[in-house]
C-alpha cells in the first residue's frame, strides 16, 4: 500500500463520519482514529441542548405553572417504574427486535428472561450486536418499536426482578 492510497483511505473514513477504522494486511497495520471521546460528548449535548432551550423560551410563564400542576401526576407513574430495572442501549444505532424478517421477535411482554439472553439487535454501521439481558425477570414494557434509530442510554425495556 502506497503512501497516496493511505492518503485516500485517510479522506474516506473523514468523510465518513466512523470515528476509528483498524486495517489489517500481510505486511501493513493502520489504525485510523478521527476525533476525540471528549468531542463526541460535546456534539451530543449541543444536539441536546436545542430542544431544551426552544420550549421555555416559547413560553416561561405557561411552563412554569405546567410545572406546579404536573407532577402530583407523574409521580406515581414514577413510583410504579421505580420498581422495575430499565435496560437501556449500550451503542447508537438501529433497533431489531426479530433476529431476521421472517423470524419471531426475541422478547414480548409478560416473557420471563434470564441474564444473557438476547432481548433484541442494534445495527451499527451495518453490523449486528446482539443486546443479551444484564438481569432476570419478566419483560413489562417494550420501550422502542421495530426497526427504529435508538441513542446511546436510551431505554429500551422494563423488566420486574421479582
Amino acid at each position: 500500500m502506497d503512501l497516496k492510497e493511505i492518503q485516500n483511505l485517510i479522506r474516506f473514513v473523514a468523510k465518513s463520519g466512523a470515528s476509528e477504522v483498524k486495517l489489517e494486511m500481510d505486511d501493513i497495520k493502520i489504525t485510523i482514529k478521527t476525533g476525540s471521546d471528549e468531542e463526541k460528548g460535546a456534539t451530543t449535548f449541543v444536539q441536546h441542548m436545542p430542544a431544551m432551550a426552544t420550549a421555555p423560551a416559547v413560553s416561561a410563564p405557561v411552563a412554569q405553572a405546567a410545572e406546579t400542576a404536573v407532577p402530583a401526576v407523574p409521580t406515581p407513574a414514577e413510583d410504579d417504574n421505580s420498581k422495575y430495572i430499565t435496560i437501556k442501549s449500550p451503542i447508537i444505532g438501529t433497533l431489531y427486535r426479530k433476529p431476521a424478517p421472517d423470524k419471531p421477535v426475541f422478547v414480548e411482554v409478560g416473557k420471563t428472561i434470564s441474564e444473557g439472553d438476547v432481548l433484541c439487535v442494534i445495527e451499527a454501521m451495518k453490523l449486528f450486536n446482539e443486546i443479551e439481558s444484564e438481569v432476570s425477570g419478566t419483560i413489562v414494557k417494550i420501550l422502542v418499536d421495530d426497526s427504529s434509530p435508538v441513542e446511546f442510554d436510551q431505554p429500551l425495556f422494563l423488566v420486574d426482578p421479582s
